[in-house]
């Protein structure tokens, strides 16, 4: 479905339920939510991966991969926050 630009999220759903019941599910799976969280949220669809070969120190691989399913996911948005901070960076500097 993402091929055809679809979403396989129900919109209606979570447009529908209250921030506090969304808080609680992200508390019960992965503690509580830190301050300023949604300002991370991309709406819409993401952009498309590649798949590349990457060198990772064992440790942090086996970290992330004990995080469960979606880990690679996590390595990416770990990355993604990183570039985003130094963006912010260099327009604050220039």
């Amino acid at each position: 479905m993402k091929k055809k630009g679809k979403s396989l999220t129900n919109w209606k759903k979570v447009k529908s339920m209250p921030q506090q019941d969304v808080e609680k599910l992200a508390d019960a799976e992965d503690g509580a939510l830190p301050e300023g969280w949604e300002k991370t949220v991309i709406i819409g669809l993401p952009i498309g991966k590649e798949a590349v070969k990457l060198r990772i120190d064992r440790d942090i691989l086996s970290w992330f991969r004990s995080t469960g399913k979606g880990y690679q996911t996590r390595m990416n948005n770990v990355l993604r926050a990183f570039v985003s901070a130094r963006i912010q960076g260099q327009t604050h500097h220039s």
